[in-house]
Order: structure tokens, then C-alpha cells, then sequence
């Protein structure tokens, strides 16, 4: 039966576990979409030989960009090992101090003019650990608020860590563009670009503090002492993958339209706009910013919105909006008008949310607590991989081939079909209750070894 709402003490209590999870991801994704942004109008000039190609500089920058993705799956494998095992709070303070280590070191790069290759190896490296701590962060923000959260309000308040992304995304982009806007484009080349990556030094500070004040939710805490006292202490990626594998694969499947669609509005549109279009940095990057602030508001309504109506109508809004986005969006960008750019960048962010806002919830109640780190970051952080990692580097391989948008729309659509399959087979959860999730876990568990018959796992309705 779903949870009665909270006490006053309770919400304070959730309150303060939302921003725990949102100060480390504005942290993670401050320094993720600032390398996002560096790769399109920095290390495409800095980090690689110098080429006739204009695009030939920045496909190299987004390849090194993808490593990042290629190291999310890893990172969420051994956080979700380690966190279904020890905890969420304390992996979460292991990842934001890993991932603002190497992004003050990336903002010491030597350039390629300076070391030759050994400046794009250093940042391969360095993008990898990055990338490796935000492939476990995701997953223990997410759940530290889920956990947390009344059966009848999970979508709305596990949305809010999604929210924490697009401001995370904002402040880059307001640092890049205070720094492209009041340095000339040699001093921002040579030396501006590494104030915003030393920044994250104070950023780290404060989030850091915030998620030493809050605790692990209690499902997880009894869940920690029944497995202590039992012999079938079971998690990890290969548990999760042997006994809940269409959870898996329905989160892939959720995943896939969602994070192409992210990297195309808020990356490649980057490059489309300076690169095709010849706009200038400063007035692309405002453009962006006032989507992320758009972006910032609507997740959280959208995950209100999923416990009221259902994760699944909400999700196929979204996957339907994304098929549609690219045939309508282009053409806006092509007009080089700021307010038509800008509706176009706000549309493909506000469809985002509806298939991004209902993924936390969706996804934890697709697990048991004690596989659910594991679960919930397989099935999210695999999916980069194919997904979001070489998403503008194909688009941009498009532009540069065919010199048109149209195969790019093909693409975006492509997925979209592919993500709103998922969304037609998946069950509808709204109100689930985690402990009945885990009390029909155990009945398996204790079925396998001949205690009592099975009981079929449909957390739904």
C-alpha cells in the first residue's frame, strides 16, 4: 500500500536529502558540461593538430568527450557493487571529491602547441576518471532522494536531482560566458578557459559538506541488517543482471532517445549555431543558458506530473516530442534568429523532461533495495555508451558529409521509436511501495531454496 504523506519532520528531513543529492550533481554536472562546452570551443584548438577541417578539430575533442561515457558503465559497476554493499552517502562523498580532482587537473593541461601528444593523452585520462566518478554519482543521488521519498510523491521529489543538472549546466555556461565575454579570444584561449575548471575547488567544498549532514534512507539501512544476518547476501551488477534482466533492459531502452536527444540540444547545437552558422560564442552560450534555466523549472513539475497521471504517459510524450524535435528544430536554428533559436533550444529541452523528470522513479522501482545502486546505474550508464557519448560526434559527422540537418532528425527519430518501444512494454509503477518491492524479492529468494512457492515480482498496478 502507498505511504500516507509525510510528517513535518519528515519533509524537512527529505528536504534536506534533496539538496544533499542536488548540491553533488549541479557539482558533477558542472564539470561535465563544462568540458561538454570546452570540447566544441576550446580543446578543438588547443589539444589536437591543427587542421583545414573545421570540423576535423572538434569530432576529435567529442571522441575524447565519449570516453567519458565509455568510463560512466564502469563507475556505476563497482559504485552500485559498493554502495548496495556500504551505502549510497558514502560512495557519493567518494565520487564528488574524484571528480573535482580531475577537473582541476584537466584546467592544468599543457596545450598540443606546448607537449605535442601527450596534451590529448593527459586529457583522456583525465576525462575517463571524470567520467568514471559521474557514472556512479547518478545512481546514489538519485536513490539516496527515492528512498527517501512517500510511495505517492517519489516521482516528483526523486525529480529533483534531474533538476540539479540543468543547474549545474547553467553555471558552466554563465562562467564560460563571463570569461569568453570579457577576454579577447587569445587571452580566453591561452589561459581563461582554466579559471572555470579551477573553480570547481570551491564547488566540490561546499557539496561535499552539504552530503556529510544527511544519512542513508532507513529501507536501506534495515535492508543492510537483514543481509547481515542472512547467508544470502546477494548484489552486484552480475545479480541484478541473472534476476531482474527486463529491468535492465527496459531502462537501456528508456535511456536511449533521451540522452541522444540531451547531447543534441545542448552540445551539437553548440557546434550547428558557431560552426554552420557563424554565430558568435558569447551569444550561442546566453542562448543556452536561458534554456537550462527553462530546463531547471519544468523537470520538477513533470516528475509531480508522473504521480498524478503515470510514469508511462508522461515518458511517451516525451519519446513522441523527441521523433518530431529535429524536422522542427533545425529549420528554427537555420533562421539565425536569437528568439526563434531560443524557442527552438527551450522546445527540445522542456520534451527532455518529460522522458528525463520520470527516470528516477521509474527506475528505482524497478529493483529491490538491495540490488537497486546496482540496477538503476547498469541500466542508466550503459546506455552513454551508444547513446549520448557519440551522439554529436555522428551528428556532426552527418552535417560534414551530407551538409544538411535532415539525417540528423532521421537519427533522433530512430531512437525515439526505439525508446518509446521500451515505454510500451514497461509496467506501470506510480505508487509503488519499495518495501513490497522487497518483500517479493525475499519470497523468490526464499522460494529458490524450497521454502515458500514464488511469488511474481509486478511492483505496478
Amino acid at each position: 500500500m502507498a505511504s500516507s504523506a509525510p510528517a513535518p519532520a519528515a519533509t524537512s528531513r527529505l528536504g534536506k536529502v534533496v539538496v544533499a543529492a542536488m548540491a553533488g550533481t549541479v557539482v558533477e554536472w558542472y564539470e561535465f558540461f563544462l568540458y561538454a562546452t570546452a570540447a566544441t570551443l576550446v580543446f578543438n584548438k588547443i589539444m589536437f593538430p591543427p587542421s583545414d577541417d573545421p570540423y576535423a578539430g572538434i569530432i576529435a575533442a567529442f571522441v575524447t568527450y565519449a570516453v567519458g561515457f565509455i568510463a560512466r558503465p564502469l563507475g556505476g559497476i563497482v559504485f552500485g557493487h559498493f554502495g548496495d554493499k556500504y551505502g549510497r552517502k558514502k560512495l557519493l562523498q567518494f565520487a564528488i571529491i574524484l571528480v573535482g580532482v580531475t577537473t582541476f587537473l584537466m584546467g592544468c593541461l599543457p596545450t598540443y602547441q606546448t607537449v605535442g601528444y601527450l596534451a590529448p593523452t593527459l586529457l583522456v585520462l583525465l576525462r575517463f576518471g571524470q567520467g568514471f566518478a559521474v557514472g556512479g554519482e547518478w545512481g546514489g543521488g538519485v536513490l539516496l532522494v527515492a528512498e527517501h521519498s512517500p510511495d505517492k510523491t517519489r516521482g516528483f521529489w526523486a525529480s529533483w536531482p534531474q533538476a540539479a543538472v540543468p543547474i549545474g549546466n547553467l553555471i558552466a555556461t554563465i562562467v564560460l560566458l563571463v570569461l569568453s565575454g570579457t577576454l579577447t579570444d587569445d587571452a580566453f584561449l591561452s589561459w581563461g578557459w582554466r579559471v572555470g575548471f579551477w573553480l570547481s575547488v570551491i564547488i566540490v567544498a561546499i557539496g561535499y559538506y552539504i552530503r556529510s549532514r544527511i544519512t542513508d534512507a532507513p529501507i536501506f539501512i534495515e535492508a543492510r541488517e537483514r543481509d547481515e544476518k542472512s547467508a544470502q547476501q546477494r548484489y552486484g551488477v552480475v545479480e541484478v543482471i541473472k534476476r531482474y534482466p527486463r529491468g535492465v533492459i527496459t531502462a537501456m531502452g528508456l535511456r536511449f532517445a533521451e540522452n541522444i536527444m540531451y547531447y543534441l540540444v545542448v552540445t551539437f547545437s553548440i557546434t550547428y549555431l558557431a560552426v554552420a552558422l557563424k554565430m558568435e560564442t558569447a551569444e550561442i552560450l546566453g542562448l543556452v543558458a536561458i534554456g537550462h534555466v527553462v530546463h531547471m523549472i519544468v523537470i520538477p513539475l513533470v516528475g509531480g506530473l508522473t504521480d498524478r497521471i503515470g510514469r508511462k504517459p508522461v515518458y511517451a510524450i516525451g519519446a513522441v516530442g523527441a521523433a518530431v524535435w529535429g524536422f522542427v528544430a533545425f529549420p528554427m536554428f537555420n533562421t539565425q534568429n536569437p528568439v526563434v533559436i531560443v524557442l527552438a533550444i527551450v522546445l527540445g529541452l522542456v520534451i527532455h523532461s518529460f522522458m528525463y523528470a520520470p527516470q528516477p522513479a521509474i527506475m528505482s522501482e524497478m529493483f529491490p533495495t538491495r540490488m537497486r545502486y546496482s540496477g538503476v546505474s547498469v541500466g542508466y550508464q550503459v546506455t552513454s555508451i551508444v547513446a549520448g557519448s557519440i551522439a554529436p560526434i555522428i551528428a556532426t559527422s552527418l552535417l560534414s558529409h551530407f551538409g544538411s540537418y535532415i539525417p540528423i532528425a532521421v537519427y533522433l527519430a530512430i531512437a525515439a521509436a526505439i525508446t518509446l518501444i521500451a515505454v510500451v512494454s514497461l509496467r506501470e509503477t506510480r505508487g509503488a511501495s519499495l518495501h513490497e518491492i522487497d518483500r517479493i524479492d525475499r519470497e523468490r529468494l526464499r522460494a529458490e531454496s524450497g521454502a515458500v512457492p514464488v511469488v511474481e515480482a509486478d511492483p505496478g498496478r
